[in-house]
């Protein structure tokens, strides 16, 4: 058995790859792997707050208004309703996982 579920990603510049790694009834664990220059865009989840863990690299994360470089290992924490994002500004790829709970529609 197994325990690890953060899997190998591995992007090219200006790719974001993702991975499911935990799904419940109540809670995602997403991770994104940003190659140089990638971007994901703001966004908002008005029932679920969300929280990023920067596992690898520096995330310039982007909440509302406000922008900031989060080097790994760095946690950061989003209402639920707040826009948020992320952007790798570095030559080097970075790694974060979002979690996100409860999921939309499950409470």
């Amino acid at each position: 058995m197994t325990l690890d579920r953060l899997e190998t990603l591995d992007p090219a510049p200006e790719e974001v790859v993702t991975a499911e790694l935990a799904v419940g009834d109540d809670v995602l664990v997403k991770a994104f792997a940003l190659g140089p220059g990638a971007r994901l865009e703001p966004h908002e989840h008005a029932d679920s707050t969300n929280v990023f863990h920067v596992l690898r690299g520096t995330v310039t994360v982007i909440q509302g208004d406000d922008e900031e470089a989060v080097d790994a290992p760095g946690v950061v924490y989003h209402d639920r309703g707040v826009v948020h994002g992320a952007r790798n500004d570095t030559d080097d790829v970075a790694v974060f996982t979002a979690s996100l709970c409860p999921l939309p529609g499950s409470g």
